[in-house]
């Protein structure tokens, strides 16, 4: 494994690219939040993963990156920089030297073969464009962007809408529809697979085309879960669907499914928002779900 590695999938290595954290409120994020039902897990869960003096949790912003026999992946893209995020502060005109950590990792954009979008939301988006010249031009111009296709059509459809935030027309303007002009755009439909090593599952309720991107690589599986889940309190609290989420009975489903799946195929965890060690395994816990972390 290389020093630039945090882990392995079977012959696959794996990197993680962080941009910034944010912060949020269990309670404003999970309308179902119960805080008395929760201070059964406050052992593991703080306070890494949950502050019950400040009610607070903190959600990493990053990508992952793939990289086997030559081909390089990047899963979900951050914010992004330069970008108008106005009404959110923890996201407006941000300037994070991604691409410096990017390359720390030994990656330029130009050696990015795929881009591969979990979901089309404001902090899994930003960086697939950056700005150049006043234009916001593809930032990794060799890589096709793969994203569902009913999600594209949804996020297109909300953001023609004259009712629509400027928030949410900003991101598709800035950060979708560039690469859709400039033809890098592929789009799936669910199980989809790619390089016969991805499988693009589909996993709706966060979004109407929410995906997880399932890796399998010589025996071993690994489920990059987006948003999916946003924190660990979300796995014995399988129920709790964030406040952002278009159909939250459908979205309670998806992460249900996605934790019986990797109990039983002991696939890896990696979801889009949790702090270190940010990925684990799921493990039944009298009937519900815990996670042992790390690799």
């Amino acid at each position: 494994m290389s020093a630039r590695c945090v882990g392995r999938v079977g012959a696959v290595e794996v990197a993680r690219v962080f941009e910034r954290n944010l912060t949020a409120s269990a309670r404003r994020w999970f309308p179902a939040f119960d805080a008395e039902a929760l201070r059964a897990h406050e052992h593991w869960l703080c306070p890494r993963h949950y502050e019950p003096s400040t009610g607070n949790f903190i959600m990493p912003v990053q990508s992952f990156v793939l990289r086997h026999a030559g081909q390089v992946i990047l899963i979900d893209t951050c914010i992004g920089n330069h970008k108008d995020r106005d009404g959110s502060p923890q996201m407006h005109m941000l300037d994070e030297p991604y691409l410096e950590r990017l390359a720390a990792v030994g990656i330029t954009p130009e050696a990015v073969d795929f881009v591969m979008c979990t979901h089309l939301h404001v902090d899994h988006i930003g960086w697939n464009t950056r700005l150049v010249d006043g234009r916001w031009v593809p930032t990794f111009p060799n890589a096709r962007y793969v994203m569902s296709r009913a999600e594209y059509a949804a996020t297109r459809l909300e953001a023609e809408q004259p009712e629509t935030s400027t928030f949410l027309k900003n991101c598709y303007n800035d950060s979708i529809l560039p690469i859709v002009e400039a033809g890098r755009a592929l789009f799936v439909d669910g199980l989809d697979e790619l390089l016969d090593l991805v499988t693009f599952r589909p996993a709706p309720g966060h979004t109407p085309g929410n995906m997880q991107i399932e890796l399998r690589s010589q025996g071993e599986c690994a489920i990059f879960a987006g948003d999916i889940l946003h924190s660990p309190m979300q796995i014995p609290f399988w129920a709790w669907s964030s406040m952002l989420c278009s159909d939250p009975v459908q979205s309670a489903a998806s992460r249900r499914a996605l934790l019986e799946r990797c109990l039983t195929e002991n696939a890896l965890l990696i979801p889009g928002h949790f702090e270190a060690p940010h990925v684990g395994r799921i493990r039944d816990d009298h009937g519900s779900f815990a996670i042992d972390f790390g690799w």
